[in-house]
């Protein structure tokens, strides 16, 4: 929860981009955060964004949620094609199988599946957590997102994505 208002103000910039951008939290249940995301301010994006979620901090229900993205989302064609950036730290409180089999489902739509984990950035990491280990082989590039530097340097990765999948 640490890294969670400057990687909240980042998705936030990303969404004002008019890209096209969606967002989705989830913790025990996917939630869209998009709309909230919108406000021109992001003190009060934030905060909308805040009222919306109910489930922070409850524990990480990361295959369900997963699997309630592509069971709803990824049908409307949202996934495919495009660049899906999870923000994760790979705890997965329930089904790390599920978390394998629906990554596997979202990476087969998608063009590119960037993984941050705000734990990465720690000296000593590795990704031990089952949850993590179960979505490795479906991820394209796993990096950290612990600081503005991390943060900086995810914003060049998905441009140089963007644009070799505008090429």
């Amino acid at each position: 929860e640490a890294y969670t208002r400057a990687l909240l103000l980042f998705l936030h910039a990303t969404v004002r981009s008019g890209r096209g951008v969606e967002v989705f939290a989830f913790g025990t249940r996917l939630t869209r955060l998009t709309p909230e995301l919108m406000s021109r301010d992001p003190e009060q994006a934030l905060a909308r964004a805040a009222v919306r979620v109910v489930d922070w901090a409850s524990g990480t229900r990361i295959g369900a949620s997963l699997k309630a993205y592509n069971d709803s989302w990824g049908r409307r064609a949202l996934t495919r094609g495009a660049v899906v950036l999870v923000v994760s730290d790979g705890w997965e409180s329930e089904d790390h199988e599920l978390v394998g089999r629906e990554m596997a489902r979202l990476h087969r739509a998608a063009y590119a599946v960037v993984w941050v984990n705000p734990a990465k950035g720690g000296t000593d990491y590795e990704p031990l957590a089952a949850g993590m280990q179960a979505a490795l082989p479906s991820i394209d590039r796993f990096v950290a997102g612990h600081n503005v530097a991390s943060l900086e340097a995810l914003a060049g990765l998905l441009a140089r994505i963007e644009r070799r999948h505008e090429a």
